[in-house]
């Protein structure tokens, strides 16, 4: 991420085709919020969100598997697959606790975040904790270039910085950027995807976008494809206005893909069949 903009995030919802992704978003939300159901089972909505959502995280992770199939199951230790389900179901479940910290802190969430997606504490220490010299990474989906520690560190002390001084930008776009700026930072030995959703998440709730988190972004991250999503983080990693309008624009579809899924459920809870 780079700008000379005084507000580089600000600076970012004014790319061509931005400012038409952001309106497009919260009309798209306000529109779920709108429904009927919402008035009297919006804790319902909510907690098929985080289901479908965590799925659809842990789809792109590379363990794609069948919404009831993570609905049905209740031990996620053993095979590679089962325990990133697992992971993706913890962290969303842990993102809403860590919204006052973040705003606080965005660095101290992060290494959080990771330490409940790997499942605790390891005897080498290197879980919880950006990634030191020479420490590799596991994150099969993404193959741009590893950033070395020292910019690792350097570019989550100027993150940290954007999101704790706020601004202008709108929730989308800073949603975005946390987003990508982690998939290409990647600075954790692993499960770097499913923290950087997480974050997207987290800025999405805390913004007020979306408070009662009933819009998953990463279930339209699922369904636009693996493919698609590495296209468009291509466009970030590029850094230029095009590419950056690019993947913003894809996180804002990924947005209404999951108003759409929530919309869904609040049709099936009013007719009973949810």
């Amino acid at each position: 991420m780079s700008t000379t903009a005084s507000d580089p995030l600000a600076a970012l919802g004014s790319l061509p085709g931005v400012p038409d992704a952001v309106d497009s978003v919260r009309k798209a939300v306000d529109r779920a919020y709108g429904h009927r159901v919402m008035r009297r089972r919006s804790n319902e909505v909510t907690a098929e969100a985080a289901l479908r959502g965590s799925r659809g995280s842990a789809a792109l992770a590379g363990a794609d598997w069948n919404l009831e199939e993570v609905r049905r199951r209740t031990d996620f230790s053993g095979e590679d697959e089962a325990r990133m389900v697992g992971a993706a179901l913890r962290l969303t479940a842990e993102a809403g606790q860590l919204l006052s910290i973040w705003r606080q802190s965005p660095l101290r969430v992060l290494a959080r975040l990771h330490l409940v997606a790997a499942g605790g504490a390891t005897p080498d220490g290197t879980v919880g904790r950006p990634r030191l010299a020479g420490e590799s990474v596991d994150e099969p989906l993404i193959e741009a270039p590893v950033p070395g520690a020292e910019e690792v560190a350097g570019r989550l002390e100027g993150l940290s910085g954007l999101i704790i001084a706020g601004g202008g930008a709108p929730a989308l776009v800073t949603a975005a950027v946390v987003h990508g700026e982690l998939l290409a930072l990647r600075p954790f030995g692993s499960h770097n995807g499913l923290v950087a959703r997480t974050a997207e998440r987290i800025v999405l709730i805390g913004s007020g976008l979306d408070p009662k988190s009933i819009c998953p972004a990463e279930v339209g991250h699922a369904e636009q494809g693996r493919a698609a999503y590495v296209a468009a983080f291509g466009g970030y990693t590029a850094g230029t206005p095009e590419g950056m309008a690019a993947w913003i624009t894809h996180c804002g579809r990924s947005v209404e893909l999951g108003v759409r899924e929530s919309t869904a459920v609040c049709e099936a809870l009013q007719r009973g069949a949810a």
